[in-house]
């Protein structure tokens, strides 16, 4: 039986998320994700030219649900309410599926994510979704605690240790930081223009 042309891609995607992790983006060729991959480097070119094609395509699938969390966003009120929302929604896409390993591809890969347009478009898509964390307080102060919260979700994938932690009790640490980071960004005034 067959594989279809999009399980294909997946596979590939996934091997080469595997090997960029295991041994940076950098080391890692063409050549090793087909030899992994058991397919000829003809075979894998069909579906990706080169290795920034992959980590675009990996990036991809996360800025779409970034852009969703930002949009919905923007339909709700400037609130700590919203805030939190805004926040666990943002959890669970980080804690789905996929999204550890790509976590953890991004925190082993930061110099070279730089220099790629998928990593400057996800930096853009993080300020964004941290902007609408603190819509309505304009604060230094506020900027950053939006930002860091964001950052307390993502980096609990290497920032917490401790061994045998299940991804539940990892998710709960982090939004408990997270939470603690926005409580201080200030609700809006009372009938000042929350959009």
């Amino acid at each position: 039986m067959r594989e279809s042309t999009g399980g294909t891609r997946e596979r590939i995607q996934a091997v080469a998320l595997e090997l960029f992790t295991e041994q940076g983006y950098e080391k890692t060729s063409l050549r090793e994700i087909a030899e992994r991959l058991n397919v000829t480097k003809a075979a894998l070119y069909y579906h990706f030219k080169s290795k920034d094609e992959i980590v675009n395509s990996m990036v991809e699938d996360r800025l779409r649900r970034i852009d969703e969390l930002i949009a919905w966003a923007r339909t709700q009120p400037a609130c700590r309410a919203t805030r939190r929302a805004l926040l666990n929604r943002y959890a669970d896409a980080m804690f789905a599926s996929e999204q550890p390993s790509v976590m953890r591809f991004f925190e082993k890969n930061q110099t070279v994510l730089k220099s790629l347009s998928a990593g400057q478009q996800m930096r853009e898509r993080m300020l964004g979704l941290a902007d609408e964390l603190c819509r309505g307080d304009d604060s230094a102060a506020a900027q950053l605690r939006a930002t860091l919260t964001l950052f307390a979700v993502h980096s609990s994938w290497f920032a917490v240790r401790t061994p045998h932690i299940t991804d539940e009790e990892r998710k709960k640490i982090a939004l408990d930081v997270a939470d603690e980071l926005l409580a201080g960004i200030n609700e809006p005034a009372p009938g000042a223009d929350q959009d």
